[in-house]
């Protein structure tokens, strides 16, 4: 049983790095309604004047629909690639596929601006224009990496018996993988998905890269800060990105805690016989 000393090491530890994670980000959210231009401490009063400018800023509407555009393709791309890996990669057994398997995780490893330079080196040498094409592609780079984790794990999770009672009342591969395969991991598509979305939405580094003049809403906001008369405007930006940045992995949180839900409905999922 635990002392009651080391509970209160415990709760203080959670509480330290809890504030160290979120007071930052909630200075931010302040000075969101904060009156003045000037972002002195204590705020002078409460206003929500700044939401209404920035929206009515032409350049930050263009950057949001940009943001929205990258992050959907960004996450289709990687769902359909970091799912095809993951399938390869447990379904199959060959040499070197726990080295494929640390390539494909290996970006998210790497600083984004190491990332940034080696596109911007790829793609100037291809000799393609810089466009939301080309950050969506950078994007991608490491939204795949979400995807894959997260079905990998779910299939190393599962069964296989699952499949093999699929085939052996009579299904074949395509239909194992809709009554069976797919339930079981859909959750975890979903999750990925979602986290890749929130990644995508919120990148600036790989974006500066690879955006050539093409805006998005990160890269509109770390312009904005760099000029004192938008910084409030830029403060409203960010604190309604992260409440939009939140909202994914919360969904995504609470789909992957749960396997045994989409594992229980696999089971109850009788493929049709032949």
């Amino acid at each position: 049983m635990e002392s009651r000393g080391a509970r209160i090491l415990v709760r203080a530890g959670t509480a330290l790095t809890l504030a160290f994670l979120y007071v930052p980000l909630l200075v931010v959210v302040i000075f969101a309604f904060n009156p003045s231009v000037a972002q002195a401490w204590p705020p002078s009063g409460f206003t929500t004047k700044w939401f209404g400018l920035a929206f009515h800023e032409t350049e930050m509407r263009t950057g949001l629909l940009n943001s929205l555009r990258v992050g959907s393709i960004a996450t289709t791309i990687a769902l359909v690639l970091g799912s095809a890996a993951a399938f390869a990669v447990h379904k199959f057994r060959f040499f070197g596929s726990e080295t494929v398997s640390f390539l494909l995780v290996l970006p998210i490893a790497l600083p984004g601006i190491i990332t940034g330079m080696a596109l911007r080196s790829a793609i100037n040498t291809s000799g393609i224009p810089f466009s939301l094409w080309t950050i969506m592609i950078g994007h991608a780079t490491f939204c795949v990496v979400v995807v894959y984790n997260n079905v990998i794990a779910r299939l190393r999770r599962t069964p296989s018996s699952l499949s093999e009672a699929s085939m052996d009342l009579g299904a074949d591969g395509w239909q194992t993988f809709r009554y069976v395969t797919l339930p079981t991991i859909a959750t975890a598509l979903v999750a990925g998905g979602l986290l890749a979305f929130a990644l995508s939405f919120d990148e600036i580094i790989v974006t500066n890269f690879t955006a050539g003049s093409q805006l998005t809403l990160p890269k509109w906001i770390f312009n904005a800060i760099h000029l004192p008369r938008n910084r409030p405007e830029a403060n409203a930006v960010a604190a309604i990105v992260m409440v939009l940045s939140l909202i994914p992995v919360y969904l995504a949180q609470r789909l992957t805690g749960r396997p045994e839900v989409t594992a229980g409905r696999a089971r109850a999922a009788e493929p049709p016989g032949e």
